[in-house]
């Protein structure tokens, strides 16, 4: 945290709409012409996306750092949840517009058809790993 604060992450600053086109990987698209980019419902969209992204790949990330970790199943997935509540409050503080179990149905079907698909060449126990915590972490999040 200190090093962010240090690098400037944590000040005030202009953040333009192009970098939010970056951020979102352009799925919104390019419109034509190009200054309907700063259109609010549009900045808007972007910064929606931004957020689903980095919240599938936060939980990727956690469920990755648990298996390589060798933490157990139960242990492992209720502190990816309560992460990710926290995640997705920092998301979009003051509305329910994203929940956990939003950002697992998103994360199940980005990342786990590529480990778990047949020719993956992830290994069996990867497999089984990614497959019961997906199983908890369902169990955990429905109804939020």
């Amino acid at each position: 945290m200190a090093i962010a604060d240090e690098l400037g992450y944590f000040a005030d600053h202009e953040v333009r709409a192009a970098s939010l086109l970056l951020r979102s990987e352009g799925i919104a698209g390019v419109p034509e012409p190009r200054e309907r980019l700063e259109e609010p419902e549009l900045v808007r969209r972007m910064c929606r996306i931004g957020a689903d992204l980095q919240l599938t790949r936060l939980l990727q990330a956690l469920v990755t750092a648990c298996l390589a970790a060798g933490t157990e199943r139960g242990e492992g997935a209720a502190g990816s949840a309560e992460i990710l509540r926290i995640a997705c409050g920092l998301a979009e503080p003051g509305r329910a517009a994203i929940t956990p179990a939003d950002i697992h149905r998103m994360w199940r079907v980005a990342h786990l058809p590529g480990i778990l698909r047949p020719a993956s060449d992830a290994p069996e126990w990867g497999k089984a790993g990614y497959r019961a915590y997906d199983a908890e972490l369902e169990r955990l999040v429905q109804g939020e």
